[in-house]
């Protein structure tokens, strides 16, 4: 049976701008990080991009490396596009990006002009579509000049296959040159993807907020959980199928010290005083203010989106609450 979507998917959704553009996000954006690999289930990757669309959530985001194996994560959600999302293609905002490795020789990685435009290539034909609404360059370069990465993006959009630019994990210094190169070249550049999270906050002694606030760009937030540190997933021990217990590459059981449990515990029962789960704390504390355009959500299950969700109706943090949050973390940062 084809798939129909809810008619009221934007009944509850909250839009904000990306810094002074035109282009509006969800507040909750669907990372296909993991979980949409070449052994993963087709038809949970179907399920959560249903349950994330039937209640607003317009923003799918990718890159050239996701997966495992790389590139499958382009031909899976290409493959949902296709066969199941094709009538709603223009609400929808589909993210792509390039930057890390992706084949042999000195051509598959970083961030040359050969390197980006081949990549986009490859990742529009994998996704099944003649352009991505936002391309990113992935991470920046020392090697090649900023110039030529900027330039590639310009061409990527002027050529018709991106709508805008992105850039991701730039500092603020580089964010800057980087916005003033596009400006001057007309191109029209939306959003800076970055790591933040209660306990990752690097993105505020950079300076990188005030650096959005007057380049006019949005800053998108990935591994707002910490990797699962920020759920209750482990306050009973290291579950077998989590991240840790698997051995993957990003989370190691070192970084789950008893220090940091505990703070994790402290953090679990603010949130419980709040009603919330300390997943959908970690998510109002990033969304907080204005300062984050949206927040990018993994899951491994359409329950955990609509889980969620469940900040869209949650209370605003207090400044005691606020304050009792950096009291906790103050060890960590």
């Amino acid at each position: 049976m084809a798939y129909s979507a809810n008619e009221q998917r934007y009944d509850a959704m909250t839009y904000r701008r990306c810094g002074s553009t035109g282009l509006k996000l969800p507040l909750l954006s669907l990372g296909l990080w993991h979980n949409f690999g070449t052994n993963d289930d087709y038809g949970n990757m179907k399920r959560m991009c249903f349950a994330a669309f039937d209640r607003g959530v317009t923003h799918f985001d990718l890159a050239n490396n996701y997966g495992p194996l790389a590139g499958s994560a382009e031909e899976n959600f290409g493959r949902i596009l296709r066969e199941e999302l094709s009538a709603y293609r223009d609400e929808l905002i589909v993210s792509t990006k390039a930057g890390y490795y992706m084949w042999p020789g000195p051509y598959g990685d970083w961030g040359s002009r050969k390197y980006m435009l081949a990549s986009l290539d490859q990742s529009l034909k994998r996704l099944g579509l003649p352009y991505v609404d936002v391309f990113y360059h992935h991470r920046m370069d020392k090697e090649t000049p900023l110039e030529e990465s900027m330039l590639a993006l310009n061409t990527a959009v002027k050529s018709g296959r991106a709508l805008y630019a992105g850039i991701s994990n730039y500092d603020s210094a580089t964010a800057r040159k980087a916005a003033a190169m596009l400006k001057e070249m007309r191109c029209p550049f939306v959003l800076n993807q970055v790591r933040y999270s209660i306990f990752d906050r690097h993105i505020e002694p950079d300076g990188l907020e005030q650096a959005a606030a007057e380049a006019g760009f949005g800053i998108i937030a990935f591994s707002p959980l910490a990797q699962g540190l920020l759920t209750d997933r482990y306050l009973g021990g290291v579950p077998e199928n989590s991240r840790i217990g698997k051995g993957g590459p990003f989370l190691k059981r070192d970084q789950l010290t008893e220090a940091r449990l505990g703070q994790i515990r402290a953090l679990n029962e603010l949130a419980k005083n709040r009603g919330q789960s300390l997943s959908e704390l970690a998510l109002s504390w990033v969304l907080r203010g204005e300062r984050v355009t949206s927040v990018l959500v993994g899951a491994s299950s359409p329950e955990q989106i609509v889980q969620n969700l469940g900040i869209l109706n949650a209370p605003l943090l207090t400044a005691d609450e606020l304050a009792r949050i950096d009291a906790i973390t103050a060890a960590a940062n």
